[in-house]
């Protein structure tokens, strides 16, 4: 309940929307950890988890009940949904439903608006990059799709163009044509026309990215080899470390700037204190959903809006861009102060 009850509190603290108006819900649909099961004091449901139709119907239920109590405004914010849920169920209701889900769309609101604030260091269009994720689940897949979205909407080229400069890697390399047979519904846009690689730093050298971006949840994936790399190629890497807590991050803000002599644009998800290289400081950028989704929340419900459409998280990508100022660029910052 902790994870419902935070996120309404900054709902009100930074969007202004007020209490009685926000109702924390977990839904508890089993645990398979042996442990709480076994424990008389877990105060959760002792069985196992459903799946599958049992999992679907009760879901069903619930948002035909949300809408039946409280009308078609009621915006609906799922979090903390595993991978394949999460995709299944926005996919479903954001057709029925006012929908949100902030791991896919909230980050990929704040990181597209890190990286529009970005090419205003580095010069040149959201067309003009190649794009690297290290990680293809919610995170990444949902950033990727947002950034190719904007450059459509920016040059009128279609969707699936723009995808073609955006490569992903997973567990097990580079998404590749080759592998599309096997992989999951929401990777299969992101694998075009390449040999097979297995690792991070193969993928790197061949597909030399302007833009880097983790979100694997691993941490020290950003080796010093990899991000030498991306310095050896771009005057300005544009490096998004994005993992959290800060043991997972793909590197630290220190390892950026030291292993890129002091040239990269750095983000993180977790938050890094500023770091002092050849006499520079550098304050690193944190792409915190909270910039996005207090607010985004609020313009929903004040617009009165049924259903949530990407043009939205465009829009609140390009306001959150434009916050950040020559000021915050000087220092390395990429986002405005939080």
């Amino acid at each position: 309940m902790g994870i419902p009850v935070g996120k309404l509190s900054l709902y009100t603290a930074l969007g202004g929307v007020r209490p009685s108006a926000c109702l924390p819900i977990t839904i508890d649909v089993g645990t398979n950890n042996e442990t709480l099961l076994n424990d008389e004091y877990y105060i959760g449901l002792r069985q196992r988890r459903a799946t599958g139709e049992e999992y679907h119907e009760l879901l069903q239920e619930f948002m035909n009940a949300v809408k039946q109590n409280y009308g078609e405004k009621v915006l609906v914010q799922f979090e903390d949904f595993a991978n394949h849920n999460a995709f299944d169920l926005l996919a479903k209701y954001s057709k029925s439903h006012l929908v949100f889900n902030d791991d896919i769309q909230g980050t990929a609101s704040v990181v597209l608006a890190g990286l529009l604030a970005a090419l205003r260091m580095i010069g040149g269009g959201l067309v003009d990059q190649t794009y690297l994720f290290l990680g293809a689940g919610e995170a990444g897949t949902g950033i990727a799709e947002l950034i190719a979205l904007e450059m459509s909407k920016h040059t009128e080229l279609p969707v699936d163009d723009c995808r073609k400069k955006i490569w992903l890697v997973d567990s097990k390399g580079l998404l590749v044509e080759s592998r599309k047979e096997s992989l999951q519904h929401f990777k299969k846009p992101f694998a075009h026309e390449h040999e097979e690689l297995k690792t991070l730093l193969e993928a790197v050298q061949s597909i030399k990215p302007t833009v880097l971006i983790g979100t694997s949840g691993v941490g020290k994936t950003f080796t010093q080899e990899v991000i030498e790399a991306m310095a050896s190629f771009n005057e300005k890497p544009v490096i998004f470390s994005l993992s959290n807590p800060t043991s997972h991050s793909e590197c630290t803000a220190e390892e950026a700037y030291t292993w890129s002599k002091g040239t990269a644009v750095f983000a993180s998800g977790s938050p890094f204190d500023p770091v002092e290289y050849e006499g520079k400081t550098f304050v690193p950028g944190q792409s915190n959903n909270a910039y996005v989704f207090p607010g985004f929340g609020l313009g929903v419900v004040i617009s009165g809006a049924i259903r949530v459409h990407d043009d939205m998280l465009l829009a609140a990508s390009e306001a959150l861009a434009e916050e950040a100022t020559q000021e915050n660029f000087d220092k390395g910052l990429i986002f405005p102060p939080f």
